[in-house]
């Protein structure tokens, strides 16, 4: 890659993931050791901590790669970059090196020494050049959101390059590193996930209150939102939300009483209205950037004032703590917080519900979210069209429904009973509003769920207004993606097999 493509390639980079740092550019760019920039730049020792390495078969693409036939042995070796005196992980690189290249006394210092490939090429005084062959951007993951201290779906920068000495590659070579690393100003980022709804317990409102949710926060999607100060507003990032981001922006900006702004990327999204809850996360981890950055505040307040949670309290709860949360509803009637049937999105103004249940969600049963491609789910005034068409619901769901959230799901989860658990949530799938969502959603849906229930998920249930359907198992859930493959082989859709999520959104500084 010449250097006009490497200048071309950062510019695309930074339409993806935001301003890149002169100090990123150049270890995206560079064609020197890496190692002696950091310590130049940093004014410290780098050193090497060797996380793995083997002698493997090379695969067709490192073979291709490197040149050599597949099979071929290659030293694979994974390390880390340091800072040598607080131990800080800069820079996660993995190499491959074909051993048929290498003289004994190289692959000697290469295999059993923590010493970086510059500094032993310079040992060994080889004359060699790097060849940047790919740069981009690409999630965290567990492993490596491990090293570094981030959260699993934070944008990581990443250049692939090969050593190339005698005409031949000598070793191929994959750096990452944080985006969130080498920066020019300090920030923070914030990372919160989907939330699964289940059920509003009374849509009657004859006991004097109203709503009342449970639901639960699960790992898997998330939205992951940086924010640092600014002199004016600014939005950019993944997703088609930059107008609903500037408006919250504001909003939150107003109340805090700040008269700048903020620079704000949202590294990760996920589709809204499809029953996820991703409207809320967004706009909360939005006011939660700003407050970090200008006047922390409490979640609820930080709610109340984005407009959050004025029906459910659902998505505000697993905001803040994670787990499986039951709340309480709203007061109902004329000197009631609500006197009529209203949707979160139309309920301005009033508070978020009071948590009644909060409790750890056992973490080895296994969640599936099956979402097809089809219409998304109600919101707007569809939406309150709906609740004003189908409300108040029969008392005797109602109190169906209560009898089945507390006698069943609460000690399913508190004993960990998973079959208990699940007759629950199979029982008020046909109850109040849930029986009315149901009814509302396409043929599809209504085999998808009826596939999901013949396999050995204990319970399955429709997220919110949909259309993503939930699953709900400790075994057998690869029957259950199967299933669900089947059922929207003809639409295609998205499948996440995850698992609860028992701590709130997380923030942090970024540097």
């Amino acid at each position: 890659m010449t250097s006009s493509n490497i200048t071309g390639k950062l510019r695309e980079l930074e339409k993806e993931v935001g301003a890149l740092s002169p100090m990123q550019k150049i270890l995206l760019g560079t064609d020197g050791s890496v190692t002696t920039l950091l310590e130049n730049a940093l004014g410290c020792e780098v050193t090497v901590h060797t996380l793995s390495q083997e002698v493997v078969s090379a695969d067709e693409h490192t073979a291709a790669s490197l040149g050599i036939c597949p099979g071929e042995q290659v030293n694979h070796r994974i390390v880390t970059l340091n800072e040598s005196g607080s131990g800080k992980a800069l820079l996660y690189a993995v190499s491959d090196t074909p051993l048929s290249r290498l003289d004994p006394s190289f692959r000697d210092d290469l295999m059993r020494a923590d010493i970086p490939i510059g500094r032993i090429m310079r040992m060994h005084r080889i004359e060699a050049r790097r060849e940047i062959d790919d740069v981009r951007m690409c999630r965290a993951g567990s492993a490596i959101s491990d090293v570094f201290g981030i959260f699993r779906h934070e944008p990581l920068l990443s250049r692939r390059y090969r050593i190339i000495t005698g005409g031949e590659p000598l070793i191929a070579i994959r750096e990452t590193f944080p985006y969130c690393n080498f920066t020019d100003e300090a920030g923070v980022i914030v990372e919160a996930t989907a939330r699964i709804h289940m059920a509003l317990i009374d849509m009657n409102g004859s006991s004097g209150r109203v709503d009342g949710g449970i639901g639960l926060s699960v790992e898997d999607p998330a939205v992951v939102v940086a924010a640092k100060r600014s002199g004016e507003l600014s939005v950019r990032g993944e997703g088609e939300s930059a107008e609903r981001v500037k408006k919250t922006a504001e909003t939150i900006l107003a109340a805090l009483g700040v008269r700048g702004g903020a620079e704000i990327t949202v590294h990760r999204t996920y589709p809204g209205h499809i029953g996820l809850g991703s409207g809320t996360q967004l706009d909360l981890a939005i006011a939660r950037a700003l407050c970090e950055l200008y006047r922390p505040m409490p979640v609820r307040e930080i709610a109340a004032i984005a407009g959050r949670g004025g029906t459910s309290g659902i998505g505000t709860a697993v905001f803040e703590s994670g787990g499986f949360i039951l709340d309480g509803g709203h007061s109902f009637g004329p000197s009631g917080e609500k006197s009529d049937f209203r949707p979160s999105s139309a309920s301005g103004g009033v508070r978020p519900a009071p948590v009644l249940f909060r409790h750890p969600f056992p973490e080895d049963w296994q969640i599936l979210l099956a979402t097809p491609d089809v219409q998304a789910g109600a919101s707007g005034r569809a939406e309150a069209d709906i609740f004003r068409r189908h409300c108040p619901v029969p008392v005797g769901d109602v109190q169906a429904l209560c009898h089945a959230v507390l006698m069943q799901m609460l000690p399913g989860i508190v004993e960990k009973d998973l079959d208990l658990f699940g007759t629950a949530v199979n029982a008020i799938q046909g109850l109040g509003l849930k029986r009315v969502e149901h009814s509302l959603q396409p043929p599809l849906i209504r085999d998808l769920v009826a596939a999901l229930g013949t396999t050995d998920a204990a319970g399955v249930g429709l997220s919110s207004f949909g259309p993503t359907v939930y699953a709900i198992g400790d075994t057998g859930m690869q029957d259950a993606l199967s299933a669900a493959k089947g059922a929207m082989a003809e639409t295609g859709g998205t499948m996440v097999l995850t698992r609860a999520r028992n701590r709130g959104a997380e923030v942090r500084a970024s540097f």
